[in-house]
């Protein structure tokens, strides 16, 4: 049943793909991010939605006659920079069929996040973006809070078998990044109530997160603990309520639970702690060796007996630091590290242009907590081989697509916006047919 429902709602959506390019790029995040069909027992489970929604999102962005502009903008030009290194990286890898295999998978990434990008053209489309992102991944973190609530903390979380985010460790990144998501869609939700759903997803989001028993995932909700106070208007309230929370969230887990996170500091007793540091040097040796890198999927056995100090112990790379040095090198460590300082910029860009301008108050919210997300996933991230995970290639293209439709390329007057239920009052009739919505969220000319 479960097979033939998400297929129906698959084809449903195709008719307003074809009409609109932005709703094949949600409808396919919806897809990447949340993985639907992974919770599927029949044919749905390996069937291709994501090839086919991205197919007819390339058709529809073909015929449409809406206007298709990718800013180059520095964060877009980087990124750019970095798919042509892994791309030229994998043609020297020391395992060209896992190497191919995954780029395949990486590229698709990519091209999507080019893609999104040009197709978001409105305000509301930056908001249906945010909202379809938060809730992808806000229904793991609903799932898993409730889950670790009713088991008193003492059963892992885990994420949809066979996909990035499957075990506790991955699943738990992607709850710490999606945590201020769901803060910034409270900041601008338009009624209490999806006000106080949203602050609540974000909660059972930080809750779930620490269920899953992820030390990563705990060093990077501090930091971003902090980031997040650093980032509010008012410092003294979230302050107040992060003083709170955190210490009852901290408290209320099991005994169990707090051993595994005391040995953070004893990590010379710790199998695991020690295998990501043997794959740590074999990172380091590899990309000595190698000015290229070993390209995709070389943390393999017979990379490990050439260049591991412990040869025997084969894991994965555990760190995206890592797994970006051992697999392209310096170089493109280099262009990875600086694609999130043009993010990180891009945000600043963003706050400084939206000023106290109260049209612009959602942006500003927005990309405040896309900043709180970066912090969230490169230090949950450096415990974790997840470089090329979905969710911070979506984070760039909702900050390129604010300051896009903001300041780049601003809407105009006879644009059809989209309606997002969550994040807009319900719009009125005007005379002559006009929707009051619709002049609400257009943009002075300059």
């Amino acid at each position: 049943m479960r097979d033939v429902l998400l297929l129906l709602m698959m084809l449903a959506s195709l008719p307003y793909a074809f009409k609109r390019p932005i709703v094949g790029v949600l409808v396919y995040a919806v897809f990447s991010l949340m993985s639907p069909h992974r919770l599927s027992y029949g044919f749905a489970y390996y069937f291709p939605f994501a090839m086919i929604l991205a197919a007819v999102t390339v058709l529809s962005l073909l015929a449409s006659k809406e206007q298709k502009k990718l800013p180059f903008t520095p964060p877009v030009i980087q990124l750019m920079l970095f798919t042509a290194w892994i791309t030229l990286t994998t043609f020297f890898a020391q395992n060209p069929d896992g190497a191919w295999t995954e780029w395949n998978r990486v590229i698709k990434t990519m091209l999507m996040t080019f893609l999104t990008i040009m197709t978001v053209r409105t305000v509301n489309d930056v908001k249906a973006l945010l909202l379809t992102i938060g809730l992808s991944l806000g229904f793991w973190g609903f799932k898993g809070g409730v889950w670790t609530i009713l088991s008193g903390g003492h059963n892992g979380v885990l994420g949809p078998q066979n996909t990035y985010i499957g075990d506790n460790n991955t699943l738990a990144l992607a709850m710490v990044t999606t945590v201020p998501l769901l803060v910034a869609l409270a900041g601008i939700a338009p009624t209490k109530w999806t006000k106080r759903i949203a602050l609540g997803l974000a909660v059972l989001t930080a809750v779930s997160a620490l269920g899953s028993y992820s030390r990563g995932a705990l060093l990077g909700g501090l930091a971003m603990a902090f980031f997040l106070w650093l980032k509010s208007n008012s410092k003294a309230k979230t302050g107040a309520v992060l003083l709170l929370l955190i210490p009852i969230l901290l408290t209320a887990m099991p005994a169990e639970w707090t051993g595994r996170m005391h040995t953070i500091d004893n990590y010379q007793e710790d199998g695991s702690a020690m295998g990501r540091i043997n794959a740590w040097q074999f990172a380091i040796n590899v990309a000595n060796h190698f000015p290229l890198g070993g390209g995709f999927i070389c943390f393999t056995a017979p990379m490990y007996q050439q260049f591991a100090p412990n040869p025997n112990y084969v894991v994965v790379a555990h760190s995206i630091y890592f797994q970006v040095l051992g697999e392209h090198g310096y170089l493109g460590l280099f262009l990875f590290l600086i694609l999130f300082f043009l993010m990180w910029r891009t945000g600043t860009r963003i706050i400084r242009k939206c000023g106290t301008n109260p049209e612009y108050a959602w942006a500003l919210v927005t990309a405040r907590m896309c900043q709180v997300s970066i912090i969230g996933y490169l230090t949950a991230g450096a415990f974790l081989a997840m470089a090329f995970y979905e969710l911070p290639y979506y984070i760039l293209a909702v900050l390129v697509s604010i300051e896009k439709v903001l300041f780049l390329a601003p809407q105009p007057d006879n644009t059809p916006p989209m309606y997002v239920p969550f994040l807009m009052p319900k719009p009125k009739p005007r005379p002559g047919g006009q929707v009051g919505a619709a002049a609400s969220t257009r943009l002075p000319r300059r």
